[in-house]
């Protein structure tokens, strides 16, 4: 499957299709969907990572379960907005997972994802540091995805600006 940039894999999709957001990390693989109308998106849980295969199963079944069109994988770009080996790395496994599942995938910026994630789960909650630990990642995939949502929607769905007085 193609790596497209994300306007044209939100053109591509399906009239009731909803996209999938994951950030991959080296322990869990957080999962996101958003609404068919691809303005929200919602934490949708976490798998353990593991072999190409075992994660490309779970995912089909989620994708299956939600009518997805499309997967966007979080980026992990350097602080300094470079392409590092952690993006090199992220960017050969969206293309893997995508070939997987047959699905399109786009990429997208996902730095200080979890960091934003873990500073709200905080000031929000008493929360153990364990229980973030798991809550983070599910989260952090739905930030992402809708930070990606909200940069990649069309300028007709925007609100008008605020008229001044």
């Amino acid at each position: 499957m193609a790596l497209l940039p994300l306007p044209e894999l939100r053109a591509r999709l399906t009239r009731h299709a909803c996209l999938i957001g994951i950030d991959p990390g080296s322990v869990r693989i957080g999962l996101a969907v958003s609404d068919i109308g691809l303005m929200l998106a919602t934490p949708a849980g976490t798998i353990l990572r593991g072999k190409l295969a075992a994660n490309a199963k779970e995912l089909a079944a989620l994708v299956k379960k939600t009518g997805a069109g499309g997967l966007v994988v979080g980026l992990p770009l350097e602080m300094d907005g470079r392409f590092g080996p952690a993006a090199q790395a992220a960017k050969d496994w969206a293309r893997a997972i995508a070939e997987a599942v047959g699905l399109p995938v786009a990429t997208w910026d996902e730095r200080l994802s979890s960091a934003a994630v873990n500073r709200m789960l905080i000031s929000e909650g008493d929360l153990t540091r364990a229980k973030r630990a798991r809550a983070v990642d599910g989260a952090a995939a739905a930030y992402m995805l809708q930070s990606a949502l909200d940069a990649s929607r069309p300028a007709a769905t925007l609100p008008p600006p605020a008229s001044e007085s």
